[in-house]
């Protein structure tokens, strides 16, 4: 199932959690003091250069990307624990904000969108 197939108030739902979430995650942790964002950025960096030649002629369940996925929210869990919700609000968020879309296109113009379905696909199977 992709995103495009789910209905829009659970979409919605999704993007409420991220927000909810990362709120008091942020509130609780003095704005992520606890996470070196540097390594963050560059660990993002790196494995989206490795997503990159997949996002053309591979499926986001597949079990390749799949695996850079795991590598992706263990990134993502340096900030606080998504829940399944959180973490395809998270996709969502890519999608929706224009910097982060940006920011994630210039490896791939399908990127974001390929991103996110990956995501769902294992927040799905494993949150």
């Amino acid at each position: 199932m992709t995103l495009r197939n789910f209905p829009s108030d659970y979409l919605e739902q999704c993007r409420q959690a991220l927000t909810a979430q990362q709120s008091k995650s942020l509130a609780e942790t003095e704005n992520w003091s606890h996470v070196d964002k540097q390594q963050v950025h560059i660990d993002w960096d790196i494995l989206y250069k490795e997503l990159t030649p997949l996002v053309e002629g591979s499926l986001p369940s597949s079990p390749e990307v799949q695996a850079l996925m795991s590598r992706h929210y263990s990134i993502a869990v340096r900030f606080y624990t998504p829940s399944r919700e959180a973490y395809i609000g998270l996709g969502l968020f890519y999608q929706d904000n224009p910097d982060m879309r940006a920011y994630h296109n210039h490896f791939h113009p399908r990127m974001v969108d390929f991103l996110g379905e990956a995501i769902q696909v294992f927040a799905q199977r494993n949150l």
